[in-house]
């Protein structure tokens, strides 16, 4: 039997071999949409997940990413720094979570259903990122991803790996280290 978007689903029925089909069909389509040109193969890409704060798109590394979740349910921590908003109990464990908004020094904005939580994993360390929304997963060649001037963002708070031309949007790519662990504080 064929469902919408050309997809078959198996005699068995399987919700495994089903979200199996879904997955491969979304990989395809992630390549075939990818901006890693085919002549630039041997070069090294990039592999984020996408999100919005402000009115600019950012990336991080996809293998630094566990999960995405809706932002809800964060429980303010009493002397926590300005930038982590509390923490959320996440299938039994406690992680901090950054308000990226307040950690850029960007304006605050009114709450809304877009707002997601990013659960990255970097240094053993377990956290949230509150982000604007969440955009999507795509590649990028080394090719077309530049440093940041150096004349653009002051030595300490230099959270940029680099930026990426993609048609008509920059896409800028966050070193999480630098951007959620100074030193070994949040």
């Amino acid at each position: 039997m064929e469902i919408n978007g050309g997809m078959t689903l198996p005699a068995a029925g399987l919700a495994e071999d089903i979200l199996k089909q879904f997955i491969e069909k979304a990989e395809e389509e992630i390549d075939q949409r990818s901006a890693v040109p085919q002549a630039c193969a041997g070069q090294s890409v990039y592999h984020l997940v996408t999100f919005n704060l402000a009115k600019e798109e950012y990336g991080v590394e996809i293998n630094s990413v566990q999960e995405i979740i809706r932002a809800t349910d964060i429980t303010p921590v009493p002397g926590a720094p300005a930038h982590v908003r509390g923490v959320i109990n996440l299938r039994g464990k406690i992680i901090p979570v950054v308000d990226l908004r307040k950690r850029f020094g960007l304006p605050l904005t009114e709450e809304s259903d877009a707002r997601r939580i990013v659960v990255v994993e970097l240094a053993e360390k377990r956290l949230g990122m509150l982000v604007d929304s969440v955009s999507q997963v795509i590649r990028l060649s080394s090719t077309i991803v530049e440093e940041i001037p150096a004349e653009a963002t002051s030595m300490d708070e230099n959270y940029i790996k680099g930026v990426g031309k993609l048609d008509d949007r920059l896409i800028i790519i966050l070193d999480l280290n630098r951007s959620l662990l100074l030193g070994d504080k949040l």
